[in-house]
């Protein structure tokens, strides 16, 4: 069982905890409800398998969003995926936002060395640094990423709304 401050955690509170972070994460890298689903469960698998211990809380969703991240990139490699055709067209998609503004769509269209950091600056409120640190990568690079992010959604949402 992993552990924070020496102490087990329980299944129970870590997917209290952790549960939606790791499964919003999950369904914006896949763009899909039900691989999103699959690949928070694996995250979650591996976080039980591995059984790490975590000095803090910040630790402990560090290593959720590292693991969610590269589950997304594994998947997206996979030769299963690509051998696969859904019965209907979109059947699995997440639904628009209510107010129709196609900014949640623009995003997850975004190439996933934009998207991630896009999502974790906007939605989840990291820093560049922090973000750098998630992802392996200097801030530096992290801020260029979003600057060229919001370059591309600008272009992407003025071809909408013209």
């Amino acid at each position: 069982m992993p552990s924070l401050n020496g102490l087990p955690l329980s299944c129970e509170e870590i997917l209290d905890r952790y549960g939606p972070l790791v499964y919003r994460m999950a369904v914006q890298g896949t763009g899909s409800a039900a691989d999103g689903e699959d690949v928070a469960q694996e995250v979650f698998v591996s976080l039980i398998r591995s059984d790490p211990a975590f000095a803090d809380d910040t630790h402990l969703r560090a290593w959720l969003i590292r693991a969610t991240a590269n589950r997304c990139k594994s998947w997206g490699r996979s030769p299963w995926r690509k051998c696969t055709v859904p019965l209907e067209p979109n059947r699995d998609t997440v639904p628009p936002p209510p107010d129709g503004s196609g900014v949640l769509e623009a995003v997850a269209a975004l190439p996933a060395k934009y998207r991630w950091p896009v999502y974790l600056h906007y939605i989840e409120g990291y820093t560049a640094a922090e973000i750098g640190l998630l992802l392996g990568c200097p801030r530096n690079t992290v801020l260029s990423r979003l600057s060229r992010a919001r370059e591309k959604l600008k272009d992407a949402l003025k071809e909408e709304w013209s």
